[in-house]
């Protein structure tokens, strides 16, 4: 019997520590999600063919020896190249958090997959220290076209949006030209910004990003990664604030989740019920 479940895969490895939480907001939308060591992908134990999802957690994997995310970015490039490849260009999705954003820049999964050439990276804070606090999200809109990032998973996230970061390496580089092809394609997903949606440095930059850059996809829209954390904003309880909050059932992360869960949806699945 064919599993008609959406499937969902958590990576983990040595020093991963927000996988349970992701675990848990995909679970919201989808029944079938796996917590994966990376060594069951690299043995063959289990096979990335048999998911839909990739999500690459926070934490500090290996230790954030060399730098934060590099040794389990080399395990993906050097071990899993082809499959993750035929796994974006068959239209599934990959989002990594935090520590998975480093791991996707610095595999060269973004921001442009076909290559996996590293060509932006995360580097430490402007502060100079660890950043643990709330910020303040927008979704970018394109001065030239005034249409949002071609991210799947942002649709309909058109207000300003609260989550948490915890990071030491969460300032976003790039070269000019990167910068520009990042520009000109709409891959800018998330930018930091004040309460009133305004660009703004310290502290709502927590890390002194370029243009203010939180998150950035692919050009397929398939990948996204992003430094705050949507997994720990799924519950309205979750907020600093929870107790001023009216008409509010859910975090402002949660609809990243769902918004990957409902694109698997409509293009495998079409009219079948998860």
């Amino acid at each position: 019997m064919v599993n008609k479940m959406i499937r969902v895969i958590v990576l983990r490895t040595a020093g991963t520590n927000c996988d349970a939480e992701t675990q848990e907001a995909f679970r919201l939308y989808s029944k079938d999600v796996d917590l994966v060591h990376i060594n069951e992908l690299k043995s063959r134990k289990k096979k990335l063919s048999s998911y839909h999802i990739l999500a690459i957690p926070g934490g500090f994997t290996y230790g954030d020896d060399i730098a934060a995310g590099k040794i389990l970015a080399n395990e993906l490039k050097y071990n899993l190249k082809d499959d993750l490849i035929e796994f974006v260009r068959s239209g599934k999705l990959i989002i990594g958090i935090c520590n998975g954003f480093q791991v996707l820049l610095k595999a060269g999964l973004l921001p442009d997959f076909e290559s996996f050439d590293q060509k932006a990276t995360l580097i430490l804070n402007d502060s100079g220290r660890f950043e643990d606090r709330w910020v303040y999200l927008k979704t970018v809109t394109s001065h030239k076209s005034q249409v949002t990032s071609k991210c799947v998973w942002t649709r309909g996230i058109n207000e300003i949006i609260y989550l948490p970061v915890a990071h030491a390496e969460g300032k976003f580089i790039t070269d000019k030209d990167t910068l520009e092809e990042l520009k000109e394609n709409n891959q800018i997903v998330f930018q930091y910004v004040d309460r009133e949606g305004r660009l703004a440095d310290y502290p709502y930059n927590p890390n002194g990003s370029i243009e203010n850059i939180a998150g950035i996809c692919d050009k397929t829209g398939h990948i996204l990664g992003l430094m705050p954390h949507p997994e720990r904003f799924i519950n309205f309880y979750h907020h600093p604030h929870w107790q001023r909050i009216q008409n509010k059932k859910s975090g402002d992360g949660s609809l990243i989740f769902k918004n990957g869960v409902d694109y698997i949806k409509r293009h495998f699945f079409k009219d079948e019920e998860n």
